[in-house]
């Protein structure tokens, strides 16, 4: 699924093409919306929140979308070819007189007022690439739970919006924990909290920019972009020591077993040969 860096990219992308611009073309390939027609309407401002896109157009109408694990929104010059997918993977396509942009494989897409952004959004906690971001609150937020897991916490959406499993790993790696860490259990829960959700709204802001591969450990380098996430059976990027992986909630999980104390599941896998 993408994280919030990713879709604060996406949003940034679709702001710069259509913003400002009436639509020449409308297409919502969705059942309940295959008649809706945004055709003349400008385009007031495309809006990340969290991991949702919201679409705003004059006359009190936005489009609201989320990616999940598949979904994509690209932009094409006009007699670009498109290369998002098959045809039949278009869930929306808005067109002005010099820009497409065409939603593919969008598994939430709906159209309703602006006024009732809440109802899709509401819901969520403070958003780390977002005006309301509040590293108290979001702290808060996660000690509501004191017995809850740190990285299922981390990635409870309505405790701070942003965080996918990639900066879960690496956030719980930062304050030395485990993601299988009940939140109760941390060190000074209230002093590190905070900083915990002030170095992960770091991450993300540090790689919104268009360079390429994200890195949480401020290097560029091939395989030392990120300090756990994905080395399974690899070495720890500071001490050596062997990075596991396990599941959590169905979600591939690293940590090192070194750097990070705290209950753990067996290690799962193994190191591939040949």
């Amino acid at each position: 699924m993408p994280e919030g860096d990713s879709v604060h990219r996406a949003a940034s992308r679709l702001h710069s093409a259509l913003a400002g611009k009436p639509l020449t073309l409308s297409d919502l390939r969705v059942p309940r919306f295959a008649l809706a027609d945004l055709t003349g309407r400008t385009t007031l401002d495309v809006t990340p929140r969290g991991k949702h896109l919201l679409a705003r157009f004059e006359g009190g109408l936005t489009l609201h979308s989320h990616l999940r694990m598949d979904g994509a929104w690209h932009v094409f010059a006009p007699g670009e070819k498109w290369r998002g997918g098959p045809d039949y993977e278009i869930r929306a396509v808005l067109g002005t007189a010099d820009t497409t942009a065409v939603g593919y494989r969008l598994p939430v897409l709906e159209l309703l007022r602006t006024a009732e952004e809440e109802r899709v959004v509401g819901h969520l906690g403070p958003d780390l690439l977002g005006p309301d971001w509040d590293p108290a609150r979001a702290a808060a937020n996660l000690l509501r739970d004191p017995d809850r897991p740190l990285g299922e916490a981390l990635l409870d959406q309505r405790n701070l919006a942003g965080i996918g499993n990639i900066y879960k790993s690496e956030a719980c790696f930062l304050v030395q924990a485990t993601p299988w860490t009940p939140v109760g259990d941390l060190p000074d829960p209230e002093a590190t909290l905070p900083r915990l959700a002030a170095a992960a709204q770091r991450l993300l802001a540090a790689n919104i920019g268009e360079h390429g591969r994200r890195s949480t450990t401020g290097s560029r380098l091939p395989g030392r972009e990120l300090f756990v996430y994905g080395r399974a059976h690899r070495p720890c990027l500071r001490c050596g020591t062997t990075v596991l992986e396990a599941p959590q909630d169905d979600r591939p999980t690293y940590w090192c077993p070194r750097c990070q104390s705290g209950p753990a599941p067996a290690p799962t896998g193994r190191r591939r040969t040949g």
